[in-house]
């Protein structure tokens, strides 16, 4: 994966795809449960994320008391010590999140935490969450930070342009 030309891709269409998705803050297409799910089967036949960990990179997840308890517990430490070592508590949301980024779980673009990685991590890029269109604001931020996301929104773009007015 070039991140390089990924980036900048993601920037000259970043503001476009926003003002698409948030369209279905207005319109929803009945079948857009449909449309995303046949859509997003054929994002994953074109990308690759253990090509990409851009992810890892450029974001940091949000580590839940179950996470931060199996992730310590699989490093051999207690919960309490993992989170000096790697975790602070946001201020606004009482999230513990990484210190720093790129991910320390990363190691030569990939999770050496895999198996026991956060629920955030397992469940990103969200494609499935339900209602598609509760989450705008999460495929917007996530836009400038996974290909997927991007080649998904400018999927569903094209498809939507073709089956219905106001997507144009």
């Amino acid at each position: 994966m070039d991140l390089k030309k990924f980036r900048a891709k993601a920037a000259g269409k970043k503001k476009e795809l926003t003002r698409f998705l948030k369209k279905f803050d207005k319109i929803v297409p009945d079948d857009l449960h449909e449309i995303v799910a046949v859509t997003d089967a054929t994002v994953w036949r074109d990308i690759d994320c253990t090509t990409c960990a851009n992810c890892c990179k450029t974001m940091t997840p949000t580590f839940t008391p179950k996470d931060i308890t199996r992730i310590s517990a699989h490093l051999g430490m207690k919960p309490k010590a993992f989170k000096e070592k790697w975790l602070e508590k946001e201020e606004d949301t009482g999230d513990w999140v990484n210190v720093s980024q790129p991910c320390q779980f990363l190691v030569n673009d990939k999770c050496s935490i895999y198996e026991v990685r956060p629920a955030d991590c397992a469940e990103f890029p969200h494609h499935n969450k339900k209602p598609f269109d509760d989450y705008n604001d999460t495929f917007t931020n996530n836009l400038i930070h996974c290909p997927a996301t991007l080649t998904l929104v400018e999927r569903l773009q094209k498809a939507l342009k073709k089956e219905y007015q106001g997507y144009d």
